[in-house]
């Protein structure tokens, strides 16, 4: 019989804790010190309770939760000493069933992987689907961790007990995340689609108007037929766009979306968990035969990472009326202008001014998209609102000395170029991490003909700066350039600098980032407020219309624009319900008198 929360919140202390047994291996203390939180709102706030108990506990405590884990395929499998649980997870992952030569491989990694962090190696091997992960992912993902720094690595094997736990809190109360499991099954489905070249590797690379790319559109236009929606069709800038018509003819529209394309060699989840988490919910309300007092509009837009064109934004920049007919002649790496690939994609250009919206007819825009980032990871939260979508200037430049023989000039009569930048890098790092949530990056930095005995005489680089509102960003970009102004004057070396992109920052609506705040809470999960560093095609919209968004926790760190992107379907059902429950009191909103 599954536990259920009521159960659990009037259970005296001693029966709660056995309740939770097995929950974090051989580890009670983790239950008794969550319960200090009862009553529990949701599971997800059981969850939340139980790995704040590990992140608060004395440091010794945590490090003895790792250890009381098992090896894996090690020597307590073998000897099946190894709990219920972990005999049923292992045994899911094929783990009781290797070949010779894959226990030979699996027992060196545990080897060498004890001999450097002095703890087992842990992985939720039941994966971020729940359903298992295979050998060679697990042996991979071994491989990969065994070059982690010590301190992160613990960071990750505790991240991977929280994610354990999880599981089996699932298992114990009966709960299936059906919604989660779809959304993540459309995600995987959908990466079958890949650039030719890409594809021979197993890496996702999707570009705009490529044959994958409109496989990709036709693919999603056929989910959204079989959810329910009342109209589909992909316009013609390539968005795939998916109505749910209101109860009363003529109400306004909420509109919602992400975009389909992907950087090269990308994850599956960027842009995609945006369209996937509101087409599920419309699903439920084609299911439930509901209408809402408003129209829904689900966007797959076509265009958002700029790899195949300079052009980017193009699929919700043209909602907006921004589509410059200039854009039309670029050119791709193999010479192919964008008029070309959109004739030859069957799009009709002369149609694209009338897909801009009327804002007028718009109650706002709405987005959900995986966080791309560690912090929800790190802090054991699942969902993140959105307070505002950073703002950002970059620049290219390039400082000049003089190149002189590296053994004949003294230090203290060279005009080194490439120090003059390094000074500028750290001056940079330390002036952004002042104001907490702006950041600075030199992601480029060149010598050019540089050689190993020759003071470089000049260097080229760059700058981007961001932050969730404008003066804040305007105020690092001020010290940062005066810095370089007076690190040059004083190394008697000079520079240019050129501005090559300007964004202003997109600060959420207070009535939308309330609306995402209220849901969230319902859920039982922690409100975390944070801006996101990266853009979004919420951005162009906000030109227009109210906008904001939640983010959604991704695992491996949180790393993104990388094959290990990825999120749970734990994570992803919450995502779903979180909406549900905007749309739910929107309509109690428009239907009140």
């Amino acid at each position: 019989m599954a536990l259920t929360l009521e159960a659990l919140n009037a259970a005296p202390p001693d029966e709660a804790v056995r309740l939770l047994d097995g929950i974090y291996e051989h580890s009670p203390w983790v239950a008794e010190r969550a319960l200090a939180a009862r009553p529990f709102r949701s599971l997800a706030h059981l969850k939340y309770a139980m790995a704040q108990a590990v992140a608060t506990a004395p440091p010794e405590l945590p490090l003895a939760l790792i250890r009381a884990h098992p090896e894996l395929a090690g020597k307590a499998m073998e000897a099946k000493t190894l709990t219920a649980e972990s005999t049923q997870e292992q045994g899911k992952a094929g783990l009781t069933n290797c070949t010779p030569e894959e226990l030979e491989r699996i027992r060196a990694l545990n080897k060498a992987y004890g001999e450097k962090f002095g703890f087992p190696f842990i992985l939720a091997v039941r994966g971020p689907r729940g359903d298992g992960l295979s050998k060679g992912e697990i042996i991979a993902t071994f491989e990969r961790r065994l070059h982690h720094h010590p301190g992160f690595e613990r960071a990750e094997a505790l991240r991977n007990i929280h994610r354990i736990a999880e599981i089996r809190l699932d298992d114990r109360f009966g709960v299936v995340p059906a919604l989660g499991n779809d959304v993540w099954d459309w995600q995987e489905k959908l990466a079958a689609h890949t650039d030719p070249g890409y594809a021979e590797l197993g890496q996702l690379t999707v570009t705009y108007l490529t044959d994958a790319h409109r496989a990709c559109a036709a693919q999603i236009a056929g989910w959204m037929r079989e959810a329910g929606f009342d109209s589909v069709g992909i316009d013609a800038v390539g968005n795939v766009v998916g109505r749910y018509e209101a109860a009363t003819p003529g109400a306004k529209t909420l509109l919602t979306g992400s975009h389909y394309d992907t950087v090269r060699n990308g994850g599956k989840y960027d842009g995609r968990l945006g369209i996937f988490v509101p087409m599920a919910c419309v699903r439920e309300l084609k299911r439930q035969n509901r209408r809402l007092p408003f129209a829904f509009e689900v966007v797959g837009f076509a265009e958002e990472e700029g790899q195949r064109y300079k052009a980017t934004f193009l699929g919700s920049g043209a909602l907006i009326g921004h589509f410059d007919p200039k854009w039309l002649d670029q050119q791709d790496a193999d010479g192919v202008t964008l008029r070309d690939a959109m004739k030859h994609a069957g799009l009709n250009i002369d149609d694209i001014p009338k897909i801009q919206r009327d804002p007028a007819k718009y109650l706002g825009f709405v987005e959900v998209h995986i966080e791309q980032g560690p912090v929800l990871n790190e802090l054991d939260i699942p969902l993140g609102i959105v307070t505002s979508i950073n703002g950002g200037v970059r620049f290219v430049g390039e400082v000049f000395g003089m190149a002189s023989h590296a053994g004949t000039t003294p230090m203290d009569r060279r005009r080194d170029a490439a120090c003059a930048v390094a000074e500028l890098i750290l001056f940079t790092e330390q002036r952004a991490a002042k104001d907490g949530d702006s950041v600075a990056t030199v992601g480029m930095l060149q010598v050019p003909n540089g050689s190993i005995n020759v003071v470089p005489g000049n260097c080229r680089f760059s700058l981007d700066i961001r932050a969730p509102n404008d003066p804040r960003r305007d105020a690092v970009v001020a010290d940062v350039l005066a810095e370089l102004k007076a690190i040059c004057e004083r190394r008697g070396v000079r520079y240019t600098l050129e501005e090559a992109m300007r964004a202003a920052a997109a600060p959420s609506a207070p009535a939308w980032q309330a609306r995402w705040e209220k849901a969230v809470d319902a859920l039982g999960v922690p409100l975390f407020r944070m801006p996101s560093g990266a853009g979004h095609d919420a951005m162009k919209l906000h030109e227009v219309m109210p906008q904001a968004m939640l983010f959604v926790r991704g695992i491996n760190s949180g790393i993104s624009h990388n094959p290990l992107e990825s999120s749970t379907n734990d994570d992803m059902q919450l995502a779903v319900e979180a909406f549900q429950l905007l749309l739910d009191n929107l309509a109690t909103e428009k239907e009140a008198p």
